[in-house]
């Protein structure tokens, strides 16, 4: 199964894609359901749910589904949470070492946007970078778990995610912040679906990246320095973390931090994907500044 919200931005409807009996994938509406595909949706088991009404034949096939717009998967997280330099080779090309412990930093909710979306670069950057992530979705309430086990048990799914990163901002140096260079508007690509985390073998996935067609990064979730349930471990005993919340994984090497690539401009296209999980496109435009947008 591959949960997905499709419709206009803040009128998604939320929609279920599985295979028939004869192969044949489609797509269902999950209105009897839910309202929406949220931490209230996971936590109330709305995988085993889904899968138990796709067997009985309830649900209603979204024939209309394939002309709509691919939202998030998951509707605005209550927290993002971000692990920085978790593949050795991207903590060497950033200039750090690799890190002992997690590095561990939060996104707002309001960067989440579409796989397909346009993507603005912001007016005064000169420094934009894209990461293919995975990225893990809670399922239940996680606080001070005592074990991989019970974190393992957490983990309602797992989406594609683009952290983009303004390089400028975020690093050391005049102002220089990492949640300035993370919490720009649109900068938190998610989907195109969530995908049960029963049917993802998380330590084994492929991430690629292309900009404008040319190969940018290409490794597996194997080069992971902490793998998923250690995440989610680590995470909880700091915070809680609550249905529908998101941990992005850290992206591999191939990025233009490295020095190897140019930063992103106007009319670049960037395409994301992780085997199984889907395939994510952004066309990027540069935002115009709130002074310009008033002439």
């Amino acid at each position: 199964m591959k949960f997905a919200r499709l419709g206009e931005p803040g009128a998604e409807r939320p929609a279920v894609l599985a295979q028939t009996q004869d192969g044949v994938e489609r797509t269902y509406w999950l209105d009897s359901l839910t309202g929406d595909i949220d931490g209230a949706f996971l936590a109330a088991d709305g995988v085993g749910r889904t899968r138990a009404s796709l067997a009985a034949g309830e649900l209603v096939e979204a024939r209309e589904g394939a002309g709509l717009r691919i939202g998030s998967p998951i509707v605005r997280p209550q927290s993002i949470v971000c692990i920085g330099m978790n593949y050795a080779a991207h903590a060497i090309e950033s200039g750090a070492e690799p890190p002992s412990i997690p590095v561990v930093f939060l996104k707002p909710s309001n960067t989440v946007a579409g796989p397909y979306d346009a993507a603005p670069i912001p007016p005064l950057s000169s420094k934009y970078d894209w990461e293919v992530e995975l990225g893990i979705v809670i399922g239940r309430p996680a606080s001070y778990l005592a074990d991989l086990d019970e974190a393992v048990g957490c983990i309602a799914g797992y989406v594609v995610a683009n952290d983009l990163s303004e390089r400028e901002y975020q690093l050391p140096g005049a102002g220089g912040q990492w949640t300035k260079g993370k919490s720009l508007p649109g900068s938190t690509p998610l989907g195109p679906w969530l995908v049960p985390a029963d049917e993802v073998d998380p330590r084994s996935l492929r991430l690629r990246s292309w900009v404008n067609g040319s190969a940018r990064q290409d490794s597996t979730t194997a080069d992971l320095i902490f793998d998923a349930a250690s995440l989610v471990h680590h995470c909880s005993q700091y915070m809680l973390l609550e249905p529908g919340d998101v941990i992005l994984t850290g992206t591999p090497e191939g990025v233009a931090l490295s020095g190897r690539f140019p930063y992103l401009t106007q009319g670049d296209v960037v395409e994301v994907e992780i085997s199984g999980l889907g395939r994510q496109r952004q066309e990027f435009y540069r935002a115009r500044a709130a002074r310009e947008a008033l002439v």
